[in-house]
């Protein structure tokens, strides 16, 4: 159960990393002062308070659980956090005075009150069903489950043939074609795999389609991709011949969900990097953590549809005691954050770092878990970001290896914060090691030393 006592003060850089997009963060820093703000206030426990004065007669009223975080407001906006809740929290990091300690008033009283009952009945559960050894699922049919395990297998197995055929006829029918205009083979071919229940397939049929508007050498990439994609419906259709940890990994890059499963791990998670990724109709937040203890790596991912971000944010630079509990396949990057104790804390230890080379090492060994992997998560110690050519890489300061900035990379304006915060001496970044070489997310400057938190500029 989460503990109560005194809150770390978060950083206004930790704050504005919590926005759902750009818009909601220059709304939310001219709401960060004190002027339009009035009845506010903190508790021990972990809340923040206030009201706001808007365009109608009644201000608006807003409440955030910094232990979440979690958050309310009265404003009509389906962002998450809202412009409201992101000036409320920019007033308690930047003026400590500006919110005292007190009760909280009825309107927001009520909700946290709800919320940490809710939140230590939620915790109290999870501590029965582990002492009981059940699962927090419930009872469920085991033979309707396996019916509709095998019903879905079919769909996928049918629609992966389907595949092979149709690939076959590309390239019978010679690469060319793939670049005329209104080629409709990608967009019809996902959404077969759609009906087919197969949604990974789907994603990757539709990356396709926009290797051919690429640039110069497309027809060699879309080969390559093609291939990949031969390989994965290979995989799937002999699956039961692959080892398990192998086989975890084609069904999730096929699209079957499983349950995170596995014993939890507890550690101290410094929060490396949040950002959102559009996933079709929907918002897809990926939170990397590293554990001081394990030296871990871990992906944390949630969904936001509709216009609405995703619920899970966390103050990057942070530190939170928690366990998370990963989900099969090959690395078991991805993981559930699980119970927490007491509030993420401001400060934390940078990761350690490698070298290029040993970076690259990293990816190849992972790759040979997972044929389909773009890039591996790597923290680089002690490089320096140089220009080269048309572009940047990141070389080791100590001479050796170098790898190439990727070219998602260049447009963002967080390349130049990088190249700034080194001003030519070594950092430490981290991000991540593919073929398409390196996308920083993070960097710590080399006096950083312990104070992560201050230290930690987001790059993504």
């Amino acid at each position: 159960m989460r503990t109560a006592g005194p809150v770390a003060r978060w950083t206004v850089e930790q704050v504005l990393a919590l926005a759902p997009d750009d818009a909601s963060r220059r709304a939310g820093s001219k709401l960060g002062a004190a002027g339009p703000w009035s009845g506010g206030g903190c508790d021990g426990p972990g809340a923040v308070w206030g009201l706001c004065k808007g365009s109608g007669s009644k201000p608006y009223q807003t409440v955030v659980d910094i232990t979440g975080p979690a958050y309310k407001c009265s404003c009509p906006s389906r962002k998450f956090p809202c412009k409201h809740a992101l000036g409320l929290l920019l007033v308690w990091a930047s003026d400590e005075s500006a919110l005292p300690p007190g009760e909280a008033p009825d309107w927001a009283g009520e909700w946290l009150t709800g919320r940490r009952e809710r939140s230590a009945e939620k915790a109290e559960r999870a501590e029965q069903l582990a002492a009981d050894g059940t699962s927090a699922a419930g009872p469920a049919d085991p033979e309707a489950a396996r019916r509709r395990a095998e019903r879905r297998a079919e769909r996928i197995t049918g629609g992966a043939q389907e595949l092979e055929e149709r690939l076959a006829d590309l390239l019978r029918g010679g690469l060319a074609a793939a670049d005329q205009p209104g080629y409709g083979l990608w967009e019809e071919t996902a959404a077969r795999m759609i009906d087919a229940q197969a949604p990974g397939l789907a994603a990757r049929v539709r990356e396709l389609g926009a290797i051919a508007a690429s640039g110069p050498g497309w027809p060699v990439r879309l080969l390559e991709e093609c291939a990949l994609l031969h390989l994965l419906d290979s995989a799937w259709l002999g699956i039961d011949r692959l080892p398990e940890p192998l086989a975890a990994t084609v069904r999730t890059r096929v699209g079957l969900t499983a349950p995170a499963e596995g014993p939890p791990v507890r550690d101290h998670w410094l929060v490396l990097a949040q950002y959102d990724t559009p996933d079709g109709k929907i918002v897809a937040r990926r939170i990397w953590l590293h554990g001081r203890e394990t030296g871990r790596t871990a992906l944390l991912l949630s969904f936001g549809a509709a216009g609405r971000s995703p619920g899970l944010a966390l103050p990057v630079g942070g530190t939170l005691d928690a366990e998370l509990t990963p989900y099969p396949g090959a690395g078991q990057l991805r993981a559930e954050l699980g119970r927490q104790f007491g509030v993420p804390s401001p400060a934390g230890t940078p990761p350690p770092g490698d070298t290029a080379a040993a970076a690259i090492e990293a990816y190849g060994h992972a790759l040979r878990e997972d044929p389909w992997l773009d890039a591996w998560p790597v923290a680089l110690r002690d490089v320096v970001p140089v220009p080269s050519g048309d572009g940047w890489q990141l070389a080791d300061a100590a001479g050796g290896a170098a790898l190439p900035v990727a070219p998602a990379a260049l447009s963002r304006p967080g390349l130049w914060r990088l190249v700034a915060l080194s001003g030519g001496a070594p950092v430490t970044v981290f991000g991540e090691c593919g073929h398409r070489g390196f996308d920083p997310f993070a960097a710590w400057s080399a006096g950083a030393g312990d104070d992560a938190a201050c230290g930690t500029v987001q790059l993504i």
